[in-house]
């Protein structure tokens, strides 16, 4: 069965400078499968000149909205970005996975709690999606967006937020951080940094009241964030974190831990299930699990390569393996064996690995 299926879209409209909403709609029979969990995302490919190229656009639609919808936001070089802002139009169609991805926590409609939400730039829209569902299926509960741009024109989904500020008065609270733009008080201008963090803890949000806190934008702000709340009493296990993109845009730094990995990896012997068929095949030194799935002509799923989305997740069985990065999985992931295939490489002779857990 194809992993990537037809969507039409129906929409593309501009938002800021460099970003397009897409809304998309699945074919009558595929609609069960794109049906999404707040937060999540879907993986796109498209050929261009011979080179498939894949990317993740996190979705901007609450659940409840009746609509699929991402946010994409142009990079320097990015070629399915640059196209899908330059040249998509409605009627086209584009090549999907049905969504994937664990940047969310089970809705609690009886209860009433209080969520902050820190995003970075075009890490909103994971943000936006949970914001909207949240604040539409917890009646009583309260929702923080802190969301950190460059400047006012950046601001994503800026019209929406303000909509949303105005419908649910009393429980959402929305706070710009702006790097470039003046504003009222210089808390609200400048970086993101430790000491900024802390004043706004400090000053307008107490972090014992926090149930659950959503982290979204580039690393290494979004790790400034995190170790802030950790600092100030927020427990990590009411931490989630997306890393959206790296801090160089359209690129990965070398990671050295990579390159260790690769070095003391070793051969061996992978039983490998997907789609309910298994297949035994040999790892040569130095190559992924991903690597040597795709080198025997498996079509195992994957897009970043990188270990920031989690396309490419497999449970481990049997075996042991090194991952060089992971910013996808949660600690509970791992302890129940789930790797990311694309950063994992054999440290003993045999493994077992199934995609389809």
């Amino acid at each position: 069965m194809s992993r990537f299926h037809a969507l039409t879209v129906t929409e593309v409209v501009p938002d800021t400078r460099d970003s397009v909403i897409v809304t998309l709609r699945p074919r009558p029979e595929d609609e069960d499968i794109f049906r999404f969990t707040q937060g999540q995302y879907l993986t796109f490919r498209r050929d261009f000149d011979g080179h498939e190229v894949r990317r993740c656009y996190s979705i901007c639609a609450g659940t409840g909205e009746g609509a699929l919808k991402v946010g994409i936001k142009r990079v320097d070089g990015g070629a399915f970005s640059c196209w899908a802002n330059e040249n998509l139009k409605p009627g086209d169609t584009v090549e999907a996975m049905p969504p994937l991805g664990s940047f969310f926590a089970p809705l609690e409609p009886d209860r009433a709690k209080f969520y902050l939400g820190f995003a970075g730039g075009s890490g909103v829209t994971p943000v936006l999606s949970i914001l909207k569902t949240v604040l539409a299926c917890e009646p009583g509960s309260q929702f923080t967006l802190i969301y950190a741009n460059r400047q006012v024109s950046s601001i994503m989904f800026r019209e929406e937020l303000e909509g949303l500020k105005n419908r649910y008065l009393g429980r959402l609270q929305i706070i710009h951080i702006l790097k470039s733009d003046a504003q009222d008080t210089d808390l609200f201008s400048g970086r993101v940094d430790e000491r900024k963090l802390d004043e706004l803890l400090e000053t307008l949000i107490d972090p014992e009241d926090i149930d659950l806190a959503f982290l979204c934008g580039p690393h290494g702000m979004m790790e400034t964030v995190r170790q802030g709340l950790e600092r100030h009493g927020v427990a990590t296990d009411r931490i989630k974190q997306e890393l959206f993109k790296s801090d160089q845009p359209g690129r990965l730094p070398v990671n050295q831990a990579a390159i260790a990995s690769e070095e003391k990896s070793r051969e061996a012997d992978l039983k490998l299930t997907l789609d309910g068929t298994t297949r035994d095949i040999h790892m040569e030194p130095g190559e992924s699990i991903l690597q040597a799935a795709h080198r025997n002509n498996i079509d195992a799923p994957y897009s970043c390569c990188a270990g920031v989305c989690s396309t490419c997740r497999g449970r481990l069985l049997e075996g042991e393996v090194e991952m060089a990065a992971n910013h996808a999985l949660e600690d509970d992931e791992i302890r129940d064996g789930y790797i990311l295939t694309c950063q994992s490489r054999p440290l003993t002779k045999r493994l077992v690995l199934t995609y389809d857990a």
